[in-house]
């Protein structure tokens, strides 16, 4: 089974919990001092926040399936779409640990379909700056984030 997954960046992390508690109707199911996730059911989604220094607003839209056989159909989907396709195994984000395929719609916006493996105790891979995302950039994008300070995503 499916469900969409949109993560949000935040400015402030608790009046942010507070407000999508209630408005979903419920407490996260992953509560941390830097981001929060509700997976729900009514409707089925996985909505994530974080409060990590980056942009505020939707930083990724996804797709979450529950095994590597749903993944690789979607895989198979996402290679029929132009543009580039990153593949990412094992990969450690948002507190988890995933297998992951992203790619870009045509406005630009990140899409990642994942499958979580087990949860981890650390926002992103231990290697990388702990303000970084965790969208990855695709290396020709690499020369254009070098002029811009602090971009992320």
């Amino acid at each position: 089974m499916k469900r969409m997954h949109v993560h949000v960046g935040v400015a402030e992390i608790s009046s942010s919990i507070s407000f999508y508690s209630r408005m979903f109707g419920c407490e996260p199911t992953v509560l941390k001092s830097d981001y929060a996730k509700w997976q729900l059911e009514d409707p089925k989604v996985n909505f994530a926040i974080s409060a990590r220094g980056g942009p505020i607003g939707i930083n990724h839209l996804g797709i979450q399936v529950d095994d590597d056989v749903e993944l690789g159909e979607m895989k198979t989907r996402l290679d029929q779409v132009e543009g580039e396709l990153i593949e990412e195994i094992g990969t450690t984000c948002c507190y988890s640990k995933s297998d992951k395929y992203w790619t870009k719609d045509p406005a630009g916006i990140p899409w990642e379909t994942f499958h979580t493996l087990n949860s981890i105790p650390i926002f992103n891979n231990a290697t990388a700056n702990e303000d970084e995302c965790c969208v990855p950039v695709p290396p020709v994008a690499m020369a254009d984030l070098s002029k811009t300070k602090n971009s992320c995503c």
